[in-house]
């Protein structure tokens, strides 16, 4: 009993230390932290090496884009750079920029911005915002910009995806019933800056 509990311990306290090693520290060598590894409309996505590595905040006359070079902050900088867009709430982790409680294609005044459920009756667009909620191995949430929509599939455009991922990902957009869904159980949905043609 006394050498399973010790294998047990031993085991788990490699395989933590591995995964913390594996979201603090770079391990990719073809990049360092902060190298521009992407962009989209001239705003850049930076490398940020271990997925929990965290830099200074990025601020921008005053306000505050989140921290370098986690994904808030390049959604956040995208929409203020792209679209002269700031977020009355400039707080909170990726899954909290989507509210559960405001209905399909309704104002989320956190963001200042129309928000879209998954599924919608509104399609998603390029320059949407994506919202994914936490999971086992990362309980902040994800957010990305839909940088193409092509032939039923949605490219979107990311920061900080670990050091062996790519700054793009696709996914299936299908329609069914009505509604538009984008074909990822994590994605919430969307949201999209208010414009006179989308009012």
């Amino acid at each position: 009993m006394k050498r399973t509990l010790k294998i047990s311990f031993i085991f788990l306290t490699t395989a933590i230390v591995g995964i913390w090693s594996f979201k603090k520290f770079n391990l990719n060598p073809s990049h360092s932290v902060g190298d521009i590894i992407d962009s989209l409309n001239r705003v850049n996505v930076f490398y940020n090496g271990g997925i929990s590595n965290i830099e200074e905040r990025n601020t921008a006359d005053g306000y505050n884009l989140g921290m370098k070079y986690q994904c808030v902050e390049f959604v956040k900088r995208y929409y203020y750079e792209y679209y002269n867009h700031k977020m009355p709430d400039s707080y909170g982790n990726a899954k909290d920029f989507f509210n559960s409680s405001i209905g399909d294609g309704n104002v989320n005044i956190q963001r200042a911005l129309l928000q879209f459920t998954n599924p919608s009756t509104t399609k998603p667009q390029i320059g949407d915002l994506i919202v994914m909620s936490g999971s086992i191995f990362n309980k902040y949430g994800h957010v990305a910009i839909i940088s193409n929509i092509d032939d039923g599939v949605v490219e979107i455009i990311q920061q900080n995806t670990g050091p062996f991922s790519n700054s793009r990902e696709t996914f299936n957009l299908e329609k069914t019933d009505g509604k538009w869904q984008i074909s990822n159980n994590r994605i919430m949905g969307w949201l999209r800056k208010k414009t006179t043609a989308n009012i």
